[in-house]
């Protein structure tokens, strides 16, 4: 069954703030094997600038997959996560994450298209810092495949 169009430019609500620990970050840092010494050292954070630990560029997927799960758990979506593949993934980036930021996240589902028995959904998070400043968009597409 394909996914329901009328979702294209629904926005969801915002998602409950999310804190951006140090653990965290040298967690997520160790799982992708990023390098960067700011990840992990807050000397070398500080050393180039930042005020805490550098998350790595895909840390956002984190709050991201917060607010896919709203999109995920909506019945009106009528999509069946059994039949999700990840078709693709951008960042848009304003600043890095530190560990100490504050993020929540608003998604909007902005497109939805049918391929022959499968649909494609793009959905947008625009993350935000507690001042309500722009972070990084994180860009989504999902493959829901169809009855083969």
């Amino acid at each position: 069954m394909p996914v329901n169009p009328a979702l294209q430019g629904r926005a969801f609500p915002p998602t409950a703030p999310y804190l951006v620990g140090r653990e965290k970050v040298r967690e997520f840092a160790r799982a992708v094997f990023a390098t960067d010494p700011a990840s992990f050292d807050l000397d070398a954070a500080r050393a180039s600038g930042h005020d805490d630990l550098v998350a790595p560029p895909t840390f956002s997927i984190v709050v991201q997959q917060l607010s896919l799960d709203q999109l995920l758990a909506d019945p009106e979506a009528d999509i069946d996560f059994s039949r999700v593949v990840h078709g693709d993934q951008r960042f848009s980036f304003t600043r890095p994450i530190v560990a100490g930021d504050e993020l929540t996240g608003t998604l909007t589902v902005t497109a939805v298209k049918s391929l022959g028995a499968h649909s494609m959904v793009t959905a947008e998070t625009v993350i935000v810092d507690a001042a309500g400043e722009h972070v990084v968009t994180s860009t989504s597409t999902l493959v829901v495949r169809g009855d083969e």
